[in-house]
């Protein structure tokens, strides 16, 4: 019975050890945040996203779950931890293909494969202002997911994302 206990507290301090490591538990964890725009693009709103260019056609047309999230990083400690969680969701199960360190300021392009295809897309981009990520889960052609990733297209398709949920959305408009 006492190894059954002993067992079950060494599984739970695990599994709490890892609350981190998921793009779920990251987005739920701060899409409250102040100042941070979060975008989950159902998937009716994915063929408007289809329309910004024809490699975005291609990809979107496989994507299941599209997500940005855009978050102010204005202080080191701040940079840090954001840095170290992504680190942790992007760990051991997925595979690094940019990473550009300055300092605390990341720039990484990680992918998750399956057989011949990647599964899993994770862009995080981190200036000491501001960070953001990039998430697409779907099965995408891994030549044109390397491709987009040398061209920085994937950062484009961020920036593209806010701009079409900003013009048709209402939001909080600031006024000096």
């Amino acid at each position: 019975m006492l190894k059954k206990i002993c067992a079950l507290i060494i599984f739970l301090v695990i599994t709490s050890c890892g609350s981190y490591n998921s793009i779920d538990t990251f987005y739920n964890a701060h899409k409250n945040d102040n100042q941070v725009t979060a975008v989950r693009v159902p998937q009716f709103m994915l063929s408007m996203i289809s329309e910004i260019s024809p490699e975005m056609k291609a990809m979107v047309g496989n994507t299941k779950d599209l997500r940005y999230m855009q978050f102010p990083s204005t202080t080191a400690d701040r940079t840090q931890f954001l840095n170290q969680q992504m680190n942790g969701i992007t760990g051991n199960s997925f595979i690094e293909v940019f990473r550009k360190n300055d300092n605390l300021k990341r720039n990484v392009v990680s992918v998750r494969e399956k057989k011949n295809s990647v599964k899993e897309i994770l862009i995080y981009n981190n200036d000491n202002q501001n960070g953001s990520f990039l998430y697409f889960n779907g099965d995408f052609d891994p030549v044109k997911v390397r491709e987009m990733a040398k061209n920085e297209q994937f950062t484009k398709f961020g920036d593209n994302i806010i701009n079409q949920f900003g013009a048709s959305t209402p939001g909080i408009n600031s006024q000096n």
